[in-house]
């Protein structure tokens, strides 16, 4: 686990080279990014966990988050996004972008970010946002840190459960079991991203990303990090006692992740929104869902109305939960 000192915020900013008007800075082999004018006096703050062959681009949410007096922070975890384009060279090393062979991995790059935000709030809540991968990690983190995690949970999108058949979903958990201790590194699949592909801008999409750190061509599957999520998954499954009031976001339906597919950008073409919803009850005691009519996975990258609605969901359930006027 990386070591911080809680009692003093790293001092490390540079200017951000990916987004004008945000600075960024190491915490252990993680990367934490803010905007360089920060909120004056932010009566809470949130840190925005981002997915697998993702990274933080989505200003739209600190936007909409400072409005009700929430100052939003990001991380890029270890071996993802701006931590692959540090000069240092430690962050990728280990395995290949986004790899991990267990989720705690990433848990501790969590810890540390927490540990930095803690510091710089001085006493106000501390929220999270995280989405799809990031949205399991965070939600199996939280429950294991009790009362000492985050303040309010939010999961865009969380990769609560594999695609597929329940038949399909245990012959894969059983194959997984044992392909991620043999080879690891296997490459399980590897595909383009149509989803990724549509939003860029190079593609008619609205959203300008770096096509290094989101891959319009995909990122390649590998076995330990597929067992890793999988393991996760079962346990959640059993039931998780997350501490802390939790909003789950999802599309109100799925689709197939193809050019074909005429609502391509309406609809979740990555997770089973279904899947998503059947799991929910399972966080924890204090869980509420907003379904989005015509969001795409990344609920923050949907068209206009439906990110809107998302957005005000999640500024509604944190002020509401997080305390303080708005």
């Amino acid at each position: 686990m990386p070591t911080v000192d809680a009692h003093r915020p790293t001092t490390d900013w540079v200017p951000d080279r990916l987004l004008d008007g945000f600075v960024s800075a190491p915490v252990g082999p993680a990367t934490l990014v803010r905007r360089a004018d920060g909120l004056s006096a932010p009566r809470g703050y949130v840190l925005h966990v981002h997915g697998y062959n993702d990274y933080f681009f989505q200003t739209q949410m600190v936007d909409a988050l400072a409005q009700v007096g929430l100052e939003c922070w990001a991380v890029d975890l270890r071996r993802a996004g701006r931590s692959l384009l540090r000069d240092d060279g430690g962050p990728a090393a280990g395995g290949p972008p986004h790899f991990a062979a267990s989720l705690r991995e990433f848990g501790a790059d969590l810890d540390a970010a927490l540990a930095v935000l803690r510091a710089r709030a001085e006493g106000a809540p501390v929220a999270v946002h995280a989405h799809s991968t990031g949205g399991l990690t965070a939600a199996m983190w939280t429950h294991a840190r009790g009362v000492r995690g985050p303040d309010a949970l939010v999961l865009d999108s969380p990769f609560l459960d594999l695609t597929g058949s329940w038949l399909s979903r245990q012959v894969s958990s059983g194959v997984l079991g044992v392909l991620g201790r043999m080879r690891p590194l296997a490459v399980l699949s590897t595909h383009p991203s149509v989803y990724a592909t549509y939003q860029h801008v190079d593609a008619g999409g609205r959203w300008e990303f770096d096509t290094r750190l989101k891959k319009p061509e995909g990122q390649p599957v590998r076995a330990a990090w597929l067992r890793a999520v999988r393991r996760a998954q079962l346990r959640l499954a059993r039931g998780l006692s997350i501490a802390c009031p939790v909003l789950v976001g999802r599309s109100a339906a799925s689709g197939v992740d193809s050019p074909a597919n005429p609502r391509l950008d309406a609809q979740d073409t990555v997770l089973d929104t279904r899947r998503i919803a059947a799991l929910v009850p399972r966080l924890g005691p204090d869980v509420a869902e907003t379904v989005v009519d015509g969001g795409v996975h990344d609920l923050l990258l949907s068209a206009p109305p439906a990110r809107e609605a998302y957005l005000t969901a999640v500024t509604e359930f944190l002020s509401a939960r997080l305390g303080g006027d708005t």
